[in-house]
């Protein structure tokens, strides 16, 4: 019993030393697979520099207890040799390298306010009545109806004119005028003396806009025009004058803007006119037109009656026309076109009937600023002596009356504004013309007393040309306008456009300097023209030959100062250059000359 006591002691001794063996082993194994396997995410570390005996020896760090001896590794105790000291390497930190940002970015936020508002609602749905502007009030208005100037110059110059009505009435305005204006040159009985007398009226009604006009026109001057190169010894020109009594009247339908709306309008038109000698011209003249509005176009028929009688001492005419334009208008957005008929009539001394194209077309490039126009037209052109005294007060007795016909007008241009107040116009044309009246001159038989008489080019005269016009407003204080003129003249019999100036140029500036002080200013260049002179000596043959006028320039200018509401002063200096101009042949215009007065508001 003593010796199996003692027995099992041993039995459980060997059985205790053997567990714990085995528990050493595996907990060697766990701790080299640990090292084996480490986990991917941790950060790798920089192995320490080994020398290369101590890699020699790697293999003999770790001895097993009994491997030596042949055994089988199971020993208990186990011997670790520890060939280098442990040295950690850390990696590189990571740096930084953005600076802080020091702004302050809190956004402002202001203190709001409400203020509430005792206002009523009201439907925007519904349409309001507009209330009136009040126009503003005029800076420089004049402070009555009624104006009178007079004045004085050193060539025997007076100038005088008066104008009256009865006020700022937009129904009905009534007034009169009267003007004069005279001179005397440094030639023998160089001289002129213009006199206009008249009176007018005009209404409005809801219906139609009347008006009515009457005046007088004088005209006096002598014939002082001689050969400057054979001088006459004695020299007592004849004297001229024309006289006109002229009436005009007009009804004209108010346009309201209504669908399918019928305007009218009727205008009379009449004049008696004579000069010193034997002529005589009455004219009266009736027109009228009626227009129907069909949505986008409008149909109408225009028409004209011309009455005229001419007399002098070698004959006396009948000279009529009666018009008919039938037209068509068509108008949209950007363009507008007129297409129509002229028909004309000649009754009287001459019977002849024609038909003309009368269309014109308007056609908006750049809205607001550019306008491209073109027309074709004819018509007959009546002779009249009242407009050829205007135009030469130097013609004489027994002026051969002949129609010119305009058998085909082309012109083709643009007009528009280029900036704000500047406009022009350009427009280049070419027309035929049959009949082309030309002024030539016509000496008496002492080759002294020169008048003028009228021919005409037998046959289709070609005239082309080129007309500009600009007008630059920069501001209510400044203005300034030109216009230009090219021609060029074909003739059918004759060789030269007798008297007519193939280029003309006309500008001109009007300058405010202050309220009180305006200053103007006018420019004329006209180019040289040629005439004729027909000699005869008998029983000689006839001679002609061609004297060139030569072109001149006339400046003007002008100033005018308000010293009060009323009162004002005024002067005016003409031919500025002191050039003997001659517009017509042996007729030069009066040199420089100045004058100025006063006027006055009542």
């Amino acid at each position: 019993m003593r010796y199996k006591n003692i027995f099992t002691f041993f039995a459980l001794a060997m059985v205790f030393f053997v567990a714990s063996a085995d528990a050493q082993n595996k907990t060697k194994d766990k701790k080299k697979a640990d090292k084996t396997s480490k986990p991917a995410n941790k950060p790798a570390v920089k192995p320490a520099p080994v020398k290369a005996a101590v890699k020699s020896t790697a293999a003999d760090t770790t001895k097993k207890g009994g491997a030596a001896n042949g055994q089988n590794g199971n020993s208990l105790s186990e011997e670790i040799v520890v060939t280098t000291a442990y040295k950690p390497v850390l990696a590189d930190a990571v740096k930084i390298r953005l600076n802080p940002d020091l702004s302050d970015k809190t956004p402002f936020k202001a203190p709001l306010t409400y203020v509430t508002l005792d206002k009523r609602l009201e439907r925007n749905t519904d349409i309001r009545q507009l209330e009136p502007m009040k126009m503003p009030k005029e800076e420089d208005s004049i402070p009555s109806n009624n104006y009178a100037r007079i004045g004085l110059g050193n060539i025997k110059t007076t100038f005088g004119e008066l104008y009256v009505n009865n006020g700022q009435d937009q129904a009905l305005q009534i007034g009169a005028f009267a003007k004069h204006f005279g001179q005397s040159g440094s030639i023998n009985r160089q001289k002129e003396i213009r006199d206009e007398l008249g009176g007018f009226v005009k209404g409005i009604t809801d219906e139609n806009t009347f008006s009515a006009r009457i005046n007088y026109q004088r005209l006096g001057t002598d014939f002082y025009g001689f050969n400057f190169t054979n001088p006459p010894g004695s020299f007592n020109p004849a004297a001229q004058h024309f006289n006109t009594i002229g009436l005009e009247g007009e009804i004209t339908k108010n346009y309201k803007g209504e669908p399918n709306e019928l305007t009218y309008a009727v205008k009379l038109d009449g004049y008696i006119w004579n000069n010193a000698f034997q002529a005589h011209e009455n004219n009266i003249v009736l027109t009228g037109f009626l227009n129907e509005t069909i949505q986008q176009f409008y149909a109408g028929l225009g028409a004209s009656l011309d009455l005229g009688t001419q007399k002098d001492s070698l004959y006396s005419y009948n000279n009529s026309i009666l018009r008919l334009n039938p037209y068509l208008k068509f108008e949209g957005e950007n363009y507008k076109i007129d297409a129509g008929l002229n028909i004309a009539k000649e009754f009287g001394f001459s019977q002849r009937i024609f038909v003309f194209p009368a269309a014109k077309l308007e056609y908006q490039v750049i809205p607001k600023y550019l306008r491209i126009f073109a027309e074709v037209a004819g018509d007959v052109n009546r002779t009249s002596l009242r407009d050829l005294a205007n135009e030469n007060p130097f013609i004489g007795q027994n002026i051969d009356i002949l129609n010119s016909v305009d058998k085909l007008d082309l012109s083709l241009g643009l007009k528009g504004t280029i900036t704000p107040g500047l406009g022009f116009k350009a427009t280049i044309f070419s027309n035929s013309v049959k009949n082309l009246p030309l002024f030539v001159s016509n000496f008496n038989a002492t080759g002294i007393n020169n008048k003028f008489a009228v021919i005409y080019d037998g046959g289709n005269a070609r005239i082309t040309g080129f007309n500009g016009e600009l007008d630059f407003r920069a501001s209510a204080y400044f203005d300034i306008f030109g216009r230009v003129e090219f021609r060029s003249y074909t003739l059918a019999t004759e060789t030269d456009p007798w008297n007519l100036p193939k280029f003309k140029l006309t500008t001109g500036a009007t300058v405010h300097i202050t309220k009180k002080l305006s200053v103007n200013g006018t420019l004329l260049y006209r180019g040289s023209t040629f005439d004729r002179i027909i000699t005869s000596v008998p029983p000689g043959p006839s001679t002609k030959n061609i004297v060139s006028i030569n072109g001149f320039a006339d400046l003007s200018g002008g100033v005018e100062y308000k010293i009060t509401d009323r009162l004002s002063i005024f002067g005016q200096v003409n031919n500025i250059l002191n050039t003997t101009n001659q517009v017509w042949l042996y007729y030069p215009n009066y040199g420089f000359n100045i004058f100025g007065g006063v006027g006055f508001h009542f």
